[in-house]
């Protein structure tokens, strides 16, 4: 991203920031995952995982390791990060710190990148699969 000469607030940059992201419901990253056409990650924080669960199949990645788990190039990729044109799905609570990941994987040339709208609080209450905490 760009440095802009001018401040520019959070809700205008989230706004800028999904203007270039095809974002996608729960079914339809439920289904591109289940084909294997897309990735699901998880980048909510442990509390958040611990309390709500988990989406059975996406790969958990810190949000502050994500570029660095998903650069097809690095030398810390995960083992799923295998091309740039790798379909990406980040997923966060809300939906809100999810589309700023995946805007920041699109600088790294991760091309379809893209986030959850509404995140996994959607997923859960569109009464798709979760595996509960422990």
């Amino acid at each position: 991203m760009a440095v802009s000469e001018h401040p520019v607030g959070i809700d205008a940059l989230l706004e800028r920031v999904r203007e270039g992201l095809d974002r996608v419901g729960p079914r339809e990253a439920h289904d591109a995952a289940l084909a294997g056409e897309a990735l699901l990650v998880d980048i909510r924080y442990a509390a958040l995982r611990e309390r709500d669960g988990l989406i059975p199949g996406a790969l958990v990645v810190e949000r502050n390791e994500l570029e660095w788990r998903l650069d097809p190039r690095g030398s810390h990729r995960a083992p799923e990060a295998t091309s740039h044109d790798l379909r990406i799905v980040v997923i966060c609570n809300e939906g809100y710190a999810s589309s700023l990941a995946a805007a920041s994987l699109h600088g790294l040339g991760l091309h379809r990148a893209t986030d959850l709208a509404g995140g996994f609080q959607a997923w859960r209450a569109e009464g798709l699969p979760v595996t509960t905490p422990a």
